[in-house]
């Protein structure tokens, strides 16, 4: 004849203290996660504000290029000018 397996006893103590303790892990996973996804909105902000910079930094750029061509027509023109002065 087998005996039967007696388990494994749970006092009500032991369970209401694993209770708590994963209640005070859980709030510190809590704790953790609002600290990340403030700094993740602190560097949205800041990628915003890059954004906007490159974007002032590029619409500033296009005269270069024109001012080139000004030039190099400017260039032409007044040599072809000497050239059929004389």
């Amino acid at each position: 004849m087998v005996t039967p397996d007696p388990g494994v006893y749970i006092s009500p103590a032991q369970t209401y203290q694993e209770v708590r303790d994963l209640a005070k892990a859980v709030g510190r996973i809590e704790a953790k996660l609002d600290g990340l996804l403030d700094e993740t909105k602190d560097i949205r902000g800041d990628i915003a504000d890059h954004e906007l910079r490159l974007r002032t930094l590029e619409r500033a750029r296009w005269p270069l290029p024109t001012i080139g061509v000004l030039a190099g027509v400017a260039g032409a023109a007044t040599g072809a000018l000497a050239l059929f002065v004389r």
